[in-house]
This record gives structure tokens, C-alpha cells and sequence, in this order.
């Protein structure tokens, strides 16, 4: 009898953790959480929310709870079936949850039954992404929807009209969508840019390579990037991917008048936009036979580990105590004495601000220091890879300008044309984008925008901004803002002020993140690998982000220079 207590106790204590994970089968409230058997999804995690199905006898308001709560589920088939069963029959097939995701806060959404089968709907958006998964930080504006309902022939209520698209919490969303990056060439054709999407992991390989293939570039970066797929070639809408990770991309017919350059860059951009998604290896078809392809070699972006400082000591990279010299450049930058420095990639050339207020080219060659932008409140300048010195005064936004190594100066065209001060810019390590920090509308902001040149690789305008984050105090001053590059995708902002220091870290296209540093800090500077930021104090204390801390590791730090590379 004993014995048999005791397997019964085990049978019971089995059927408790069953139920737990179930989380019962409640008529209303959020979804749980769950794990769908088998659902690899080809994205970076198998956690998926399962939502509740409609329950016998729910009221109208109850079914379009459960109908928005659904949106977190697309299921392993990526169809939203369980949202489905919301639905009255006649909608149930014509519904498109990928048509769009609106990004809100759930413990202020409201429900009313204002008729007899109408309820309405009220929601606060964070954010929105539409249906090519381009994520849109939005101004926590108040949203509503109205549904219309109707019982069935079983007496159950259904919605009748539901909207295209899903709502989600913005806690949920980056664990029901995943951020994968499409691929596409700088103008050049040596670096690869990323544009940042967002789709269920699900589909993920199927999105993607819709998206980067099919459909259109992002606007804001259409100009300022290359895709080698051309007009005409379409993917199918299946992308199988097998156990080991190869994914069979079945192209049209179109790509086969492409030549072998051509072919090759299609396979590196397919490859490298589905690497997010667990593809190892992508084999490209046409009428089912594999195309003859292989990935081109592609310029890195990182820059070296050790911080790039002005000491007392000179100016080098900082490992421990020993400070390594840039030969012809460290000189130059020695005898200026600058304000802030950046070094471009191949370090031969660098920008810098002087105590003067004067940009300046510096040159390894000549070991000089170059005045070549004297207009009054000038902000810290950049350089490109080409020894292209970017420079603007900080109360006139617009009048960005360009100074060629050769002499020649050129004004960027549409250069922040609606902001009234400017308080940072960093170009990105590739060319393609300009990052800045700007007053507009009575706020600051950072923008982002892509940069347009002509067929000699000169900027000629900016393309329209992307609003990416509002940045905390004013433009002031360039002490108390500064931007940088972390990677290709991100950028971080420092904010210092009234005894409070933030730092912004903002991926394009993505959430926004900020955490708090020491107070006073003067400027900031994107790093590689663990050490991705590093920021300087006023008193000379360099400071290195690890993990979600910052910590102290070298003082007498005069100048932290940010770089655009490296040597290759």
C-alpha cells in the first residue's frame, strides 16, 4: 500500500507540472509562456508565448482581449492560427498579421463595450513596424480601434472586421520578432551595410530573403548603399533550410544574364543577411539547378582594441602603462595640441578641432596640421576613409561642408535642413551614414542619414533623416553632447550635464537603450569587442564599459580620439 501511495503521489506531482506549464485555461488575461515542440524558427531562441483560444461562452470584450493577446503568437507555421480563431469565418482567411506590428504598453490598453457587439479599443504606441519589418520609434501616442462582433450560428461572439496586423506588448516584441540585419554594399562595393528588420523567427529565412531581394531598400538609405540582385530578379517564397544550416534560395530566371562579380555579391549578401537567422550556407538555384557561386572578400570595419589617447606622454594607443605611436601622425597631433581627434582608417590623415576652434587635416606624410575650416562655433569634425574632412558650426546645421585633400570644398546639400543647432555628428566607419545630434522642434535628437556621392566617391547631399531618439538636455555646448559609431548598426550618445551623465546606445532601427555614467564626463568613443565604449572624464580618467559597468582604467588622459578603422 505504501508503494502504491507513493507512485500515485509521483503521478499527481507529474500532473501538477504539466498543468503549471499550461498555465490553465483562463477565459481572459495575458499569454503564457511556452515551449513549441520542434520549433527551431531559425532564429536565436526557442522561447515562444502561447496564447489562450477563445473560451465557450466569452463576451465580446473578452474575445477581443484574447484576439490582442494572441498577436504574440504566430505559432510554429507562422500564421497566427490561434488569432485566428478570434475571427468570425467570413475574416478568418483574409486576415494579414504580417501586414504591420503596433508596439505598445500593455497595462494601458482599455477595453469598452459601447454597443451591442462593438467593442472599443485604446492603446498607447511606443512603437511601429510595417510590413517590410522597418521598426518606427514612435511619440507614446494614443491609439484606438473600434471591433465589430457578431454571435454565430453556435451562439459563441466573433470578430467581424478585424484589422490588419498585430499588437504587441513592447516587453514581448523582441522575443516574438527578431532583429536581423539585410546586407547591402557601400557604393564601392568593399563593405558590407546592414539595414535592421524585424520578423518572427518562424519565417525568418523566408523574410529576409524576401525583403532584401523583392522588395525595395529603405528609403532613408536607398541612395547611400548597392544591392547586386537587379531589377527583375524575384526569390521564391520558400526558403528550405536543412539540419546543417544550407538554405536553398530558388532565384528567377532573370539572374542568369548577371556576370560572375555579380553572382558572387548576390551570394555574400543572401549569406550574410541570413547568418542571424542560423544559415551557414546558402545555395542559390534557378529552375532547380545550383548557380556556381562564391563570397567575396569584404573590408572590415572594427578598429584596434586599445583606446586611441593624447597624453602627456604623446599620442598612440594606450595598452596598460606603454603608449604605441602612430609614425608621422602622433607628431602632428602632438604639436596641435587639439580639442578632439579622429584618425581615418589607413591613420595617414586625421581630423581635429584645436583649442582655437579651427578644424584642422592633420598628415603622417608631412607630420602638419592643415587650418582648413575658420568659421566661428565649429563642432568636432570627421573624416572618411579618403581623407574627407566633414566640418559644421554648431548654430548653422545646414552649412555641413566638405574639404577634399586636394583643396577643393564642397557644401553637402539638404544637410539637416529642419534643425536649428547641432551639437555632434560621427560618419559611420563605411561612408554610408552620418550620424548627428540636433536640435529640432524645440528638442534634441538623433539622426541619422544616408550619405549621397557622386561617381568619384564625393558627398554631394544627405538624404532625408532618420529620427532615431530623443536625447536628454540642450545644445549647448560641444562638451556636453557626443556621438559615435559602436558598429555598423549602432550608435551611442553621451549626454552630460547638471551633474548627470547618459549614454544612449541605439541600434538603427531597434529599441532604444540608456544607462547612467559618472558624473562630468567630456567625451565618448566607440571600442570592439568587450570594451565597446569608452568614455573620458573632465579630470583625465579614461572609463571602459564592461558589461552594464563602467570602470576606471588609465588617468592623464587628455584627448579621447575616436578612429574609422583600421589598416588592412
Amino acid at each position: 500500500m505504501t508503494r502504491v501511495r507513493g507512485i500515485l503521489a509521483l503521478i499527481l506531482a507529474l500532473c501538477a507540472v504539466v498543468v503549471t506549464g499550461c498555465a490553465g485555461f483562463p477565459t481572459s488575461g495575458p499569454p503564457e509562456y511556452g515551449l513549441e515542440n520542434g520549433n527551431t524558427g531559425n532564429g536565436s531562441s526557442n522561447v515562444v508565448f502561447i496564447p489562450n483560444r477563445p473560451q465557450p461562452g466569452a463576451t465580446p470584450q473578452q474575445i477581443v482581449e484574447g484576439f490582442i493577446d494572441a498577436g504574440s503568437g504566430p505559432g510554429v507555421a507562422g500564421d497566427w492560427a490561434v488569432a485566428r480563431e478570434f475571427l468570425a469565418p467570413s475574416v478568418r482567411d483574409q486576415w494579414k498579421p504580417e501586414a504591420g506590428v503596433v508596439v505598445d504598453e500593455r497595462g494601458e490598453r482599455d477595453y469598452v463595450e459601447s454597443g451591442e457587439g462593438i467593442v472599443d479599443f485604446a492603446f498607447d504606441v511606443v512603437a511601429t513596424v510595417d510590413d517590410r519589418g522597418a521598426y518606427e520609434r514612435a511619440e507614446l501616442a494614443p491609439g484606438s480601434q473600434v471591433f465589430q462582433l457578431a454571435q454565430q450560428t453556435d451562439g459563441e461572439w466573433r470578430i467581424t472586421n478585424a484589422p490588419d496586423g498585430i499588437w504587441l506588448d513592447e516587453e514581448q516584441f523582441p522575443t516574438v520578432f527578431q532583429r536581423y540585419p539585410l546586407m547591402y554594399f557601400d557604393p564601392s562595393w568593399q563593405y558590407l551595410v546592414p539595414d535592421v528588420r524585424w520578423f518572427p523567427a518562424a519565417k525568418s529565412a523566408v523574410s529576409i530573403t524576401t525583403a532584401l531581394v523583392n522588395e525595395p531598400r529603405s528609403e532613408w538609405l536607398a541612395e547611400s548603399v548597392a544591392t547586386a540582385f537587379p531589377d527583375g530578379v524575384t526569390a521564391a517564397a520558400t526558403v528550405p533550410v536543412d539540419d546543417d544550416g544550407v538554405a536553398e534560395v530558388a532565384l528567377s530566371e532573370g539572374m542568369l544574364g548577371a556576370n560572375r562579380e555579380a553572382v558572387d555579391r548576390m551570394l555574400t549578401q543572401l549569406e550574410e543577411s541570413l547568418r542571424a537567422a542560423g544559415v551557414t550556407e546558402v545555395v542559390m538555384t534557378v529552375d532547380s539547378t545550383p548557380i556556381d557561386a562564391e563570397s567575396v572578400a569584404v573590408r572590415s570595419t572594427r578598429v584596434p582594441a586599445a583606446p586611441l589617447v593624447l597624453t602627456e606622454e604623446g599620442f598612440g594607443f594606450l595598452t596598460g602603462d606603454e603608449l604605441d605611436k602612430i609614425p608621422g601622425l602622433s607628431a602632428a597631433v602632438e604639436a596641435t595640441s587639439p580639442a578632439s581627434v579622429q584618425v581615418g582608417r589607413e591613420h595617414d590623415f586625421a581630423a581635429a578641432r584645436l583649442a582655437s576652434g579651427v578644424v584642422a587635416r592633420l598628415s603622417a606624410a608631412t607630420g602638419d596640421a592643415e587650418p582648413i575650416d575658420t568659421r566661428g562655433g565649429l563642432i568636432d569634425p570627421t573624416i572618411d576613409e579618403d581623407g574627407v574632412v566633414w566640418s559644421v558650426p554648431r548654430d548653422d546645421p545646414s552649412a555641413l561642408q566638405v574639404y577634399l585633400p586636394s583643396g577643393d570644398v564642397f557644401v553637402v546639400a539638404d544637410a539637416w535642413s529642419e534643425a536649428t543647432a547641432i551639437g555632434a555628428m560621427a560618419l559611420s566607419r563605411d561612408g554610408t551614414r552620418i550620424a548627428a545630434v540636433v536640435a529640432a522642434g524645440g528638442r534634441t535628437m538623433l539622426w541619422v542619414a544616408g550619405v549621397v556621392r557622386n561617381a568619384d566617391g564625393v558627398p554631394e547631399r544627405l538624404a532625408q533623416p532618420l529620427q532615431l531618439a530623443p536625447v536628454g538636455g540642450a545644445v549647448v555646448g560641444v562638451t556636453d553632447l557626443g556621438v559615435t559609431w559602436i558598429d555598423d548598426a549602432s550608435i551611442a550618445v553621451l549626454s552630460s550635464g547638471d551633474g548627470d551623465t547618459t549614454v544612449i546606445e541605439q541600434v538603427i532601427g531597434a529599441p532604444t537603450s540608456t544607462s547612467s555614467a559618472a558624473a562630468d564626463m567630456a567625451s565618448i568613443a566607440g571600442g570592439t569587442g568587450v570594451s565597446s565604449l569608452r568614455l573620458r572624464a573632465d579630470d583625465g580618467t579614461l572609463y571602459v564599459k564592461r558589461g552594464t559597468a563602467w570602470q576606471p582604467t588609465a588617468t592623464g588622459v587628455l584627448v579621447l580620439a575616436t578612429q574609422q578603422g583600421a589598416p588592412q
